[in-house]
């Protein structure tokens, strides 16, 4: 069964997505859209809002900071990868609170269920970087961790 936090970050992944196909369409349209799925009540609105909605303001920085870990042509990257790695690139930067595992790993299992056969390890690779760079500390402490087990 799926968690509200989980249905939250698939309902901000199509909005991003949404809004990549259609960047004049208004994040409050978009959002409205979504709300009339089933499904909606069922996730964490505070949690969809702020990543929706913080990612459409930070855009161009979140963009830049995963961008610089593609290892292929942006325009190779397809719009659901783009949409995830936007997602988790503004958690990794502005939810300490959530552990960086987490935020990985909800990031790959949203782009096996919505992106294309390989996709998702193409997010990993891009996050497992982005999360060294901004979450530096807490990676080399989980590193640490695992060695000791």
């Amino acid at each position: 069964m799926k968690t509200a936090r989980r249905r939250a970050r698939e309902f901000a992944v199509q909005g991003i997505y949404e809004w990549e196909l259609n960047p004049d369409r208004p994040a409050s349209l978009i959002e409205k859209h979504l709300r009339e799925n089933e499904y909606f009540a069922k996730a964490d609105e505070a949690l969809f809002r702020s990543i929706l909605y913080g990612v459409l303001k930070d855009v161009e920085l979140l963009s830049a900071q995963v961008g610089r870990y593609y290892e292929r042509a942006e325009d190779e990257v397809s719009p659901v990868e783009r949409a995830v790695l936007l997602m988790a690139a503004l958690e990794l930067t502005q939810s300490p609170e959530t552990p960086y595992p987490v935020i990985i790993n909800e990031a790959i299992e949203i782009t096996k269920t919505f992106g294309g056969t390989d996709g998702h390890k193409f997010v990993n690779g891009v996050l497992d970087k982005l999360a060294a760079e901004v979450r530096g500390d807490e990676v080399l402490a989980q590193k640490q961790r695992r060695k000791q087990d």
